[in-house]
């Protein structure tokens, strides 16, 4: 009698045992297929919530690309277009927006350290295609072109006359991209890169280079602050510039691209655009 029991408890322990594994299996099943518990569902995408949380979204930018972003000498405040966007799309998300500069270099890898929620510096994704990043939508579309000196002594109207040219751009840029592979197909005399695109516009007003390849808005800005410069009337290529997010912030990722459609839906895009990137001079 003693071991029919037994054998009774054993075979309904059993059951529960089952039913129980079960359940589990089913309530950790993700879209995808790999089964997760449910404290780790939670842990695996916090960006949102700690942005939430600290009631603002650490903005890292280099502050050294007008009309996008610079330091306003006067004020010393950062200034530009990417900054009054980023504020308006951080009020729609309900956060404060904090902007910390840095070398454009060092971006990419003070993102991956944790400095900062996102990157918004006039970044493309060709510039940032190779870490292990998340995108937010385009925000804008912006075209490189070829920066000369006033009067276009070489007579550089397009690509094609960058031949035996001595050519400049930005290190680590989506222009510098672009000129690598344009080089071998052009022949440059030269390809010079810089720190920083300001230090090639030096280079090119001393006349130690004959171009510089750049952003429009950028070249735009230089012209109409100094009349050294003037702007290649040929487009070269267009970049896509976006918000560049540690890998794995969906979250956060959704959230911001929530409230740049908000911002561009109520007007405030538009205005921002005609402030800082209007093309008349």
């Amino acid at each position: 009698m003693a071991r029919m029991v037994h054998r009774s408890t054993v075979a309904v322990i059993g059951a529960l045992l089952i039913a129980a594994l079960a359940l589990g299996g089913c309530s950790g099943k993700t879209e995808g297929g790999t089964t997760t518990t449910g404290n780790e569902q939670s842990s695996q995408d916090a960006s949102l919530k700690t942005v939430q949380d600290r009631g603002e979204i650490i903005v890292g930018l280099a502050p050294f690309y007008a009309p996008f972003e610079s330091t306003n000498e006067q004020t010393k405040e950062i200034e530009g277009f990417d900054v009054d966007l980023m504020n308006a799309i951080a009020e729609k998300m309900g956060v404060k927006a904090t902007f910390k500069p840095a070398e454009w270099q060092a971006l990419l890898g003070g993102l991956e350290k944790g400095e900062y929620d996102l990157i918004f510096s006039a970044m493309s994704k060709k510039e940032a295609a190779e870490a292990n990043v998340d995108f937010s939508d385009v925000y804008y579309e912006l075209p490189d072109v070829i920066i000369v000196a006033k009067g276009n002594p070489k007579n550089i109207k397009g690509k094609a006359d960058l031949k035996d040219k001595i050519v400049g751009v930005q290190l680590g840029s989506g222009s510098e991209q672009l000129a690598d592979k344009l080089n071998p197909e052009i022949g440059f005399k030269d390809l010079k890169k810089y720190k920083l695109t300001q230090d090639a516009m030096n280079d090119l007003k001393a006349g130690r280079i004959d171009a510089v390849i750049a952003g429009y808005t950028f070249a735009l800005e230089q012209a109409k602050v100094d009349p050294s410069f003037e702007v290649s009337s040929e487009p070269l290529e267009s970049a896509e510039l976006v918000g560049v997010f540690r890998k794995g912030s969906t979250a956060l990722v959704e959230a911001f691209n929530k409230a740049l459609a908000e911002v561009k839906a109520e007007g405030t895009y538009d205005a921002l655009v005609k402030k800082w990137l209007s093309l008349q001079q």
